[in-house]
């Protein structure tokens, strides 16, 4: 059943779809965190924002934009200079960091109404994604926890690897049914199931 609030509307159609000859080179799904939250730390407050993200959620990352960890429902990770994209199962995470971050050190932004949290998971989602995106995928340039963020045309990303064959992207809301539809049409030629 259509989760009535996805932005997805009729066009999250579960089931196996494309060419699926033996198992689907591809899994898409929507996954629907309970928050998505933005911080971005002033110039020369990185570091006091790295300890608050692991001070709130438990998840240490390294010190530096690339950097990234995902583990039990959460996930954190730099996108830019000084800038992180934190996601959590739980709701009412932009306040518990609105708590822990002083002004003086940064901003921080609640996007959970304002992104939908796509899954692209299996053998050939590395493959998929290069259809879409100018980013290397492979694992050694592309490493676990790490995320970036990048355009398909004006559609703006932000892509987390999770899993060794397993992305995370979070795009705006009102576009997300549009680029649904695409990632379904690029998957097409490997087979895909959505869940």
């Amino acid at each position: 059943m259509v989760d009535p609030v996805s932005p997805l509307g009729a066009a999250y159609r579960p089931g196996p779809h494309g060419n699926i000859a033996g198992t689907a080179g591809v899994v898409l799904s929507e996954t629907q965190p309970g928050s998505i939250v933005q911080l971005a730390a002033w110039h020369g407050e990185e570091k006091k924002v790295i300890a608050a993200i692991k001070a709130v959620s438990g998840l240490k990352l390294p010190d530096g934009a690339g950097g990234g960890v995902a583990k039990s429902g959460k996930a954190a990770f730099g996108f830019a200079p000084g800038k992180f994209l934190l996601v959590d199962e739980a709701e009412g995470l932009a306040a518990r960091y609105a708590a822990a971050i002083l002004h003086e050190t940064g901003s921080v932004t609640d996007l959970s109404h304002g992104r939908t949290a796509i899954r692209i998971a299996g053998p050939k989602a590395e493959w998929v994604l290069s259809k879409f995106f100018a980013i290397d995928f492979a694992l050694t340039a592309f490493p676990l926890g790490a995320g970036r963020s990048t355009m398909h045309h004006d559609i703006f990303a932000q892509i987390q690897r999770t899993a060794p064959t397993a992305f995370d992207l979070y795009v705006f809301r009102s576009l997300a049914r549009s680029f649904w539809k695409s990632l379904c049409h690029g998957a097409e030629e490997v087979g895909y199931e959505v869940m």
